[in-house]
């Protein structure tokens, strides 16, 4: 049964608004080996007056042990989109834990038209899975 985060996860930097949905996908994941698959969708919009482009990406993603992992790269799935003001691009991808849960956070590289590169934040979200301990506080 996929547990799916119902209210995204956002933020927004410069006017461009990223918002993040995460899936736990059951039917890929292994919870006896230790392998737990997540899809996550993803919301690029351009709220602002200039076109930019999402040159590449950064995560960093944490499992539940506190092993970190980044991934650095050109594009999403393979493409480089532009952006003018009002586009929105959504995309989704996935990634795997070896526990039941973590958390991603990261950035992507956009361009606008001058030339100027800059960061823009990917909220922190919780991958979270049906097989980990509940935890009282």
């Amino acid at each position: 049964m996929p547990i799916e985060h119902k209210h995204p996860y956002a933020a927004t930097t410069r006017h461009i608004r990223v918002s993040v949905v995460p899936t736990y996908l059951d039917e890929k994941s292994a919870p006896a080996d230790q392998h737990f698959v997540w899809a996550y969708e993803v919301t690029i919009e351009n709220m602002g007056s200039e076109t930019v482009q999402l040159l590449s990406r950064y995560w960093r993603i944490t499992d539940a042990r506190g092993e970190v992992h980044e991934v650095r790269g050109a594009g999403v799935i393979g493409e480089q989109p532009m952006l003018e003001p009002g586009d929105r691009f959504e995309y989704t991808s996935g990634t795997p834990l070896a526990t039941p849960s973590g958390i991603m956070q990261g950035t992507y590289q956009m361009e606008n038209e001058r030339g100027e590169r800059f960061d823009i934040e990917i909220p922190a979200f919780s991958l979270d899975s049906p097989y980990q301990p509940v935890r009282l506080h």
